[in-house]
């Protein structure tokens, strides 16, 4: 079996060690910083993505920001309103940013603040890797036979703690003799599948297949597939999903077809605030996102776009969630 070794971030001698994504997949460039600002700016530029990952990397930020100052408290609110301000879609990032806030307050005047703020940025990270293990060990359940999976979007491990969600249940069916082959959606319209998710399944040397977005009803509909899953950045407690832009469609092509469309994520992405799908904050991107590849334009820059970077599936089109718990089926009330 092929596999390169590569990691997502990781804490290592006072400062974050992250990987460029918007590098991949030419090019593995290691960024090391202490500072939170340059970690917050890496979050909006989308160097780190990934629900699990950003609020990981914000955990870490927290802590940096903090280290060898006198006055701790002013610029922990400081740096906490920054990085709270990158990404409004993703839950992982706000419930991290508040279990740092809740530890912070906790030891606001311990004279080893520094390494109690590190120690929780660390268990944090070590949480996500473990339920990243789970979810693929659960998600096993979901196959019947052998079978050709579907994705979108990237999920692995330049999105989370450990080796993914919805990719880990992948990877850990085709350790188990369960893939045939991945389909990989190109996700547009920042191409995290067929630069991140293709990255990721070569190193581990699963088969694949890339295909526009637009191509997923043609293989459904020439039982090419035989299940889709997916990641997740916010699910509601009804089991309403948001997630990367094109997933909504997926699960209706899923319902037309009576294909099963899964959802992996871990229970950190469940937020328990709010009801439905509806009350989920939608991150709309920059047009020139829409209008240019890799800073070359592919149409006029005064052309209006329409850019959500996330939609929101309703549960009931949700065949099961699969988390660190377990596999659950509509209508989800193991959220409540």
């Amino acid at each position: 079996m092929k596999q390169t070794e590569y990691f997502s971030l990781k804490f290592q001698s006072g400062k974050l060690i992250f990987l460029d994504q918007t590098k991949l997949p030419f090019t593995e460039n290691y960024v090391e910083t202490d500072d939170y600002n340059r970690i917050a700016e890496a979050i909006e530029r989308l160097e780190i993505r990934g629900a699990p990952l950003i609020g990981i990397a914000a955990a870490y930020a927290l802590a940096l920001a903090i280290k060898d100052k006198d006055n701790p408290k002013e610029i922990f609110y400081s740096a906490y309103k920054r990085l709270a301000s990158t990404r409004p879609t993703a839950v992982n990032l706000f419930a991290a940013l508040d279990e740092m806030k809740n530890q912070f307050e906790m030891v606001i005047e311990r004279d080893d603040i520094y390494n109690l703020m590190l120690n929780k940025a660390e268990e944090i990270h070590k949480t996500d890797e473990e339920y990243c293990r789970k979810i693929g060990r659960h998600g096993l359940n979901i196959f019947k036979k052998k079978s050709n999976v579907l994705t979108h979007c990237n999920t692995g491990r330049l999105a989370t703690g450990g080796d993914g969600t919805a990719f880990n249940v992948i990877k850990t069916a085709f350790d188990n003799g369960l893939i045939n082959l991945v389909y990989a959606d190109e996700t547009r319209p920042l191409l995290q599948g067929s630069r991140l998710t293709a990255f990721e399944l070569d190193k581990h040397g699963i088969p694949f297949s890339l295909q526009t977005d637009s191509s997923a009803a043609v293989l459904l509909n020439q039982n090419k597939v035989d299940l889709v899953v997916t990641g997740a950045d916010r699910i509601a407690l009804n089991g309403d999903t948001a997630n990367k832009i094109g997933t909504y469609t997926l699960a209706i092509l899923c319902n037309f077809h009576n294909i099963p469309f899964y959802v992996a994520a871990p229970s950190t992405t469940i937020d328990r605030k709010i009801l439905t799908g509806d009350d989920i904050t939608i991150e709309y991107r920059n047009k020139s996102e829409i209008l240019s590849l890799n800073n070359q334009p592919v149409t006029s820059k005064h052309f209006e776009t329409f850019a959500p970077a996330f939609d929101v599936t309703p549960s009931y089109l949700i065949t099961g969630i699969i988390t660190e718990e377990g596999v659950f089926s509509f209508p989800y009330n193991f959220l409540r």
